[in-house]
């Protein structure tokens, strides 16, 4: 049997780094789009839990990426990068 290197592409680290990249910037378009969107209403278009839409939030808001402005229930989402 022969062992060939992983190619750094399709490395199973690689590829989940892809797919959240590829998630974040389909929530960032959402957003500019449409900033009132709710977690749930971004969890629906995007295909993922309330829960997987809070972790890809709280990762862009620590990039610097986004940030929410107003109360809860009547806030609304900037895109700043």
């Amino acid at each position: 049997m022969v062992h060939q290197a992983a190619d750094s592409a399709t490395t199973p680290k690689a590829t989940q780094e892809t797919t959240q990249e590829t998630t974040q910037e389909r929530i960032l378009a959402l957003l500019e789009a449409e900033p009132e969107l709710t977690q749930r209403m971004l969890a629906e278009r995007v295909g993922l839990t309330p829960d997987g839409v809070k972790y890809h939030l709280t990762k862009l808001r620590a990039a610097g990426a986004i940030r929410h402005v107003g109360s809860t229930k009547a806030g609304r989402w900037e895109v700043l990068k």
